[in-house]
């Protein structure tokens, strides 16, 4: 998101009253309107009136300092954006600006167009926190819990829309955690079998020797331990829908058995002696790639025909990314319900961070994050420190792309590739120092460590 051309209110709190004019000069020039106090306590007044978009502040000033000005403001208007300045080096200070609930940070001395970046990056993150605002207002996710903001999926749930009330099989594929049940349900609950039931199986979780009795049933007396009659779970669908999950897995000896049920619409019970006529209808779902399987001969490509009269394939999280936020949102909601916990919402940071991931568990790892930012946060706002630690930052081939989407500045590119290397030596400065072709006194001055 550009925010170039973003024109915002901006308050400027700096004792230095030559720093802060300077700042101010530089910040009219791009056409902001610019404020300027020499103390903290003068800019409360404006922020109480909730009239300006972004607090810039320095840290140490005298009687209230621009941290404390930072925690009073996070409070008084989560709304407003803030961005710290700090002594050179001084990272320590700076992480506790961010805590505190600033938004960035730049250290003395700064160039002009670091101030600029990041002012500009600050009145995108309202921006976004707007347009989120916006969407949690809008947010009405379909009848089957279905989020489908993205092209294709409304694509799917059209298909599903048409399908849903014939009579054919339907197969859908996807990988692990992408929402295929949530398909199977709706074509369920879209239908005219809706007042029936809804049975689901995953066939890779059944032995194998115990699944024909679990699909099929058991007459009493069929093996030592049947001493009633079980009725399976097609007829336990009857009139209803029978969800096969991870069809892929099932048995190749089971599966000439389950192409006869689906040819002729009657099963015969473990033990049995006659067949028994059944109104069940098919929906099977998989995460392997059905027709590779027919080649490699693990798969049998009749049965294969038979359950994808219909085939609906749903994309990988990352391939439908404007499903994302909307997704966390839904999942944020309904976390903090089952905490029992007021609802939250998310900083624009976490929203970067959550946008940035790549999502390789799809749905199920997106929502397990949230459940886990929801458990660990401590405020009413999920920071990126509340997400999982894989969410940390993209992946190192996108490492470049990330920094040119963002802006960063050369300090900040330095920095973030920095804190990389570290990662990768676990900590050992003086290995980080040799692949980075620096001094270690270096890493210490950038840190902004005592020097050995």
């Amino acid at each position: 998101m550009s925010t170039r051309h973003n024109r915002g209110r901006i308050v400027v709190v700096d004792d230095d009253v030559e720093l802060g004019s300077m700042i101010a000069d530089i910040l009219r020039e791009r056409g902001h309107h610019v404020t300027v106090h020499d103390r903290a306590k003068d800019a409360m007044g404006s922020i109480e009136l909730g009239e300006i978009d972004a607090l810039i502040t320095d840290l140490r000033m005298p009687e209230m300092g621009g941290l404390e000005l930072i925690e009073w403001a996070a409070k008084h208007d989560p709304r407003l954006v803030m961005i710290a300045i700090t002594g050179f080096g001084n990272l320590e200070t700076a992480i506790k600006a961010i805590r505190a609930g600033a938004f960035d940070y730049l250290s003395k001395p700064f160039e002009p167009e670091a101030l600029v970046l990041a002012v500009d990056k600050a009145l995108g993150e309202k921006v976004l926190r707007h347009e989120l605002q916006a969407l949690r207002t809008a947010l009405v996710p379909e009848k089957d819990g279905i989020i489908a903001k993205s092209a294709s999926m409304q694509e799917i749930l059209g298909v599903v829309g048409r399908v849903a009330t014939t009579p054919v099989s339907v197969l859908i594929t996807g990988p692990s955690g992408s929402g295929k049940e949530l398909i199977a349900r709706a074509l369920h609950s879209r239908s005219d079998r809706a007042s029936g039931p809804f049975v689901a199986v995953n066939c890779a979780a059944i032995p194998a020797e115990l699944l024909e009795a679990e699909l099929f049933g058991v007459k009493k007396g069929a093996y030592t331990d049947a001493r009633a009659d079980r009725l399976g779970m097609f007829r336990e669908a009857h009139t209803g829908t029978i969800f096969l999950d991870e069809i892929g897995d099932l048995p190749l000896a089971m599966q000439p058995k389950l192409l006869r049920v689906l040819q002729e619409k009657e099963i015969r019970p473990l033990g049995g002696t006659a067949s028994i006529s059944i109104d069940t209808r098919v929906v099977a779902a998989t995460k392997h790639d059905l027709r590779q399987s027919v080649k490699e001969g693990t798969f049998r490509e009749d049965l294969f025909y038979r359950l994808a009269v219909v085939e609906i394939g749903i994309p990988a999280l990352r391939e439908r990314p404007d499903d994302i936020v909307p997704i966390a949102e839904l999942a944020l909601e309904r976390a903090c319900a089952r905490a029992k916990r007021p609802r939250k919402s998310f900083s624009g940071a976490a929203v970067r961070r959550i946008m940035e991931h790549s999502w390789p568990g799809n749905v199920r790892e997106l929502e397990n994050a949230i459940e886990r930012a929801v458990a660990l946060s401590q405020t009413d706002v999920i920071m990126p420190e509340d997400l999982p630690p894989s969410l940390a930052a993209p992946a190192t081939q996108d490492f470049l792309r990330h920094a040119l989407d963002r802006g960063w500045t050369l300090d900040e590119l330095s920095r973030a590739y920095l804190a990389r290397t570290l990662e990768r030596t676990g900590g050992n400065k003086k290995q980080a120092a040799s692949i980075l072709g620096i001094d270690r006194r270096t890493i210490q001055r950038w840190l902004g460590e005592k020097e050995d």
